[in-house]
């Protein structure tokens, strides 16, 4: 990584991290970042609050047509 990173790094990184599976020197590169970057110390706020919530949910939980609409967002995501 560079010594930089951008805000489309750190979204990318964000799993890694929340994780602790960040080397050392990306997770002082990520860290940097976010202490400078409120844009993105909001997004790892609402990662960290969607990772606790849907933590109590079950598959029973979600209903199958927001099941769908949520499958296709996220491929939507991916191709963009």
């Amino acid at each position: 990584m560079s010594d930089e990173l951008s805000c489309r790094e750190f979204v990318d990184l964000v799993t890694d991290y929340v994780e602790g599976a960040l080397a050392p020197r990306d997770r002082s590169e990520f860290e940097a970042h976010l202490a400078v970057c409120g844009g993105c110390a909001a997004y790892l706020d609402g990662m960290r609050r969607t990772i606790e919530l849907t933590g109590r949910l079950t598959e029973a939980d979600v209903a199958p047509e927001i099941e769908r609409e949520l499958l296709a967002a996220f491929r939507g995501w991916q191709r963009a």
